[in-house]
């Protein structure tokens, strides 16, 4: 069971939805704008907030932005635009999941089971407690969990990441020491082609970085190549 807020201004559907996922046995809250989901969240903490794109007052954008800037909580996003940038930016802001409108209520249902069981490899009480750490299969070495979505440090520290942050880590540990192209960063995020007054990609790894160091103690092995792009510059198992 997850712990889930539903924030969408439209009336019958939130019901709809709130409805049907506390049926399949979660426990869930509906909100109709970004000021609710504060209040909601102030009373009770969520493992998933599901969130609409076009709001009233601060869209759904904006609240992903400062939702992913303060927690870890895994975020579902539901738009009526098919327009791909749209999904990129989604992605690039920190959403987990992004789909679009109409609704197929039981995909939805499987994308929250989906995110709830990959969210448990860093547990609610991660704040307070410090990083979660686990026994590293390789003395020295760093793992990177396929599955569970994370990175697993040699000391056994948890880093979970977010799906653009996965998309990027995908193409750097499969040849660990090896520099990634921008060009091929962008095209495995969805975008057309690298353009060089685009820092997304950058403004990405430094967030990666940060959350990196603040969660496991220590640098990530994910270096700049000079011209070039990005390389994980230290052993690296994949499973």
């Amino acid at each position: 069971m997850a712990r889930i807020v539903v924030v969408e201004d439209e009336t019958s559907l939130r019901a709809d939805l709130v409805e049907y996922l506390a049926a399949c046995g979660h426990a869930v809250a509906g909100c109709g704008d970004g000021g609710a989901l504060d209040a909601a969240l102030s009373r009770q903490a969520a493992d998933i907030v599901i969130l609409d794109v076009n709001l009233p007052g601060e869209d759904g954008f904006s609240i992903a932005k400062r939702l992913r800037e303060q927690s870890e909580v895994g975020i579902i996003m539901l738009t009526a635009r098919g327009v791909n940038v749209d999904r990129v930016v989604g992605l690039e802001i920190g959403a987990d999941v992004y789909l679009v409108k109409p609704i197929e209520l039981r995909e939805l249902e499987a994308q929250v089971r989906t995110l709830a069981r990959r969210l448990k490899v860093t547990p609610a009480t991660q704040a307070a407690a410090g990083p979660v750490t686990v026994a590293s299969p390789i003395p020295g070495g760093w793992l990177y969990d396929q599955v569970a979505w994370a990175l697993i440090a040699p000391g056994g520290g948890v880093l979970k990441l977010t799906a653009n942050e996965r998309v990027f880590v995908n193409l750097l540990v499969e040849q660990p020491g090896e520099p990634v192209s921008r060009a091929d960063i962008f095209r495995a995020l969805g975008k057309r082609e690298w353009d060089v007054g685009d820092r997304s990609v950058d403004s990405m790894v430094r967030r990666l970085r940060s959350k990196g160091e603040e969660m496991l103690g220590h640098p990530l092995p994910i270096e700049a190549v000079h011209g070039t792009g990005y390389a994980f510059a230290a052993p690296v198992t994949v499973r």
